[in-house]
């Protein structure tokens, strides 16, 4: 049952919010300070308690991170008194918090409609800007033991990632993207002593010795593979990018389209032209997508506007910034400034 809408009120960088969600792909777009991998947080917060059954405003806090630990620090800032709220919706289901911004502990916030939300587990991974699987060894251990200042998203993924393989055989579509996978990566991911390495003809490469593009990758084949990201499940995706060789952009974009078409909900966010219009060249009339461009208006105020179609998505700061690059190239080659 995959995630239907996202609203906040007075949260982070938003005054007020809501989203209409796509049941395929959820791509975020926008200039920095616009708060799309806090949307994403958000309701990978809302997904991940059907499984660890924590409280919505503790998972909040925790992978928010707020200084002090204070949640009502996640209360968009004013000079009076405020209260800010998220609510997160599935089908005939719906997760709601709210707290002041006075509040300190999570436990002060108040939570309506989760005793009814967590009887419905959703299976969720969040993939981080950072890499994580070259740190792996010996760092779940440190967080569950110590108060280091990392955001509960890096100690998740590697929990994911270090799940065994499911029992039983692959289905086609998951057999199908692992082939696909492990051609990009040329090789496939095994774990020994919980250190990740990437085996293939050369034999066992450890993860601190590969490009981290090629790390990301294998950590998408390692959770395709232990059968996290099946049919129903939800993956949100930061940056996706990040580190990779642009040439992998459209294999990777086809992952994520073959990954909605085998039931899998997706979100992600990027900044990247080459990602959007891979997505857009890819895929098909069947494919669900969303884009969700957030922007600032006169006020300042962050506001979202929603388009299935790449080219009806307005603003759109990748292209402008891509046809302004391109403009000022085009007017040096003909002898004018580029400035």
């Amino acid at each position: 049952m995959s995630l239907t809408k996202l609203h906040c009120e007075r949260f982070t960088a938003f005054d007020k919010l809501t989203l209409e969600l796509s049941p395929g792909i959820n791509v975020f777009i926008g200039k920095n300070g616009t708060g799309k991998t806090h949307l994403m947080k958000v309701a990978y917060a809302a997904c991940d308690i059907t499984k660890s059954k924590m409280s919505f405003p503790e998972k909040l806090n925790r992978v928010f991170l707020p200084s002090g630990r204070s949640i009502g620090r996640l209360v968009k800032r004013h000079k009076t008194s405020s209260k800010g709220a998220v609510e997160v919706h599935r089908a005939n289901l719906k997760l709601r918090t709210s707290f002041s911004n006075h509040a300190e502990k999570p436990e002060s916030a108040t939570v309506t409609g989760q005793a009814d939300w967590i009887t419905q587990p959703l299976e969720s991974v969040f993939i981080p800007v950072k890499e994580m699987l070259s740190n792996g060894p010996g760092f779940r251990s440190l967080y569950s033991q110590r108060e280091i200042h990392f955001e509960e998203i890096y100690a998740d993924i590697l929990d994911r990632a270090y799940r065994p393989t499911l029992r039983g055989p692959a289905d086609a579509p998951r057999k199908a993207l692992l082939a696909r996978l492990q051609k990009a990566i040329d090789g496939k991911v095994v774990v020994s002593n919980e250190e990740f390495f990437l085996k293939n003809k050369q034999g066992n490469l450890e993860f601190t010795l590969l490009a981290e593009g090629i790390r990301k990758l294998g950590l998408l084949w390692t959770l395709i593979q232990n059968g996290t990201l099946l049919d129903g499940s939800v993956l949100f995706w930061d940056e996706p990018e990040t580190n990779l060789n642009p040439r992998r952009f459209g294999a990777l974009m086809q992952i994520m389209l073959d990954l909605q078409r085998a039931g899998v909900q997706v979100f992600m966010a990027t900044h990247d032209y080459v990602i959007l219009k891979e997505l857009d060249l890819r895929k098909n009339d069947t494919d669900k997508i969303m884009y969700h461009s957030l922007f600032h208006d006169d006020n300042g105020v962050v506001q979202c506007r929603q388009a299935s179609r790449y080219l009806d998505i307005d603003p759109n700061a990748i292209a402008q910034t891509f046809s302004d690059l391109y403009d000022r190239e085009v007017k040096r080659s003909i002898g004018g400034s580029a400035q």
